[in-house]
């Protein structure tokens, strides 16, 4: 540990402390290990979460088209349609929740989604309500 950071070297080491680095990740101290060479850190998830949704914005845009709702996600090449506005995020929130299962199957390895991980952290740490709010540009 070295200026309040909990580090360990190993799996098996990381695996013997792991109530310290829960602990640690969960007051938001930096925490982490090493894994075939590779640091991974340990972190709160709310705080993941919260922090990746305000440098990455959904950037959705509405449209309307004959007597629908539209909703837009450009760069996820997502769009919606519902009857209401209400109607059109309900249904972008199981888009998304569909593009966050195709990205861990499938897209995290395709060049033109491999870039949207923190969005899929997003997707996959929040509930629906909190994904409203993002969808909206609501969060702060």
């Amino acid at each position: 540990m070295t200026n309040g950071t909990l580090s360990y070297d190993s799996v098996a080491e990381a695996r013997a402390n792991f109530k310290d680095l829960s602990v640690a990740a969960s007051e938001g101290r930096p925490a982490r290990y090493m894994r075939e060479g590779k640091s991974v850190a340990v972190v709160d998830l709310d705080r993941l979460v919260r922090t990746v949704a305000l440098l990455h914005p959904a950037k959705a845009e509405v449209f309307h088209e004959d007597d629908a709702v539209g909703l837009a996600i450009p760069e996820l090449g997502l769009a919606v349609e519902g009857d209401t506005l209400d109607d059109a995020v309900v249904d972008m929130v199981e888009a998304l929740r569909d593009y966050a299962q195709d990205w861990v199957d499938h897209l995290r390895t395709a060049s033109n989604h491999s870039d949207n991980w923190g969005v899929v952290q997003i997707i996959e740490g929040s509930d629906d309500a909190y994904l409203t709010k993002w969808i909206l540009g609501q969060v702060s």
